[in-house]
């Protein structure tokens, strides 16, 4: 039992920080507006404080993955994120619905398991 508890432990653990780096990485790129992430979020109509905005949630929320007393908040911000990329993506017809669907199912894993251990 013991072991089990380690290794879900061990895999909540590789997928934060996993998930943490992608949101760094994407969020850093949002808040900098560099990449392609200002030019999408002005075709699909977002004024650039709210592309800002998504991306300081996904920093913070990227390092609050980390802690663990944290981790239920980030979570919870993420998701809320990830929604509205997942309605975006659907809406705007753009490509690329299936990596905000997997972080969203991922989010989930990390959500219930950290709930646990809070």
């Amino acid at each position: 039992m013991a072991e089990t508890r380690s290794a879900r432990s061990t895999i909540v653990w590789i997928l934060s920080v996993l998930l943490a780096a992608l949101f760094l990485f994407a969020g850093v790129q949002k808040v900098l507006g560099i990449g392609e992430a200002p030019q999408h979020f002005a075709d699909w109509g977002y004024p650039a404080w709210f592309r800002v905005l998504i991306g300081l949630i996904e920093v913070g929320g990227g390092v609050a993955l980390l802690i663990p007393s944290a981790a239920v908040y980030a979570v919870t911000a993420l998701t809320a994120v990830m929604l509205g990329a997942i309605y975006t993506h659907l809406t705007k017809a753009a490509p690329g619905v299936a990596i905000p669907i997997v972080c969203l199912i991922l989010l989930a894993i990390i959500g219930s398991r950290r709930r646990r251990t809070a």
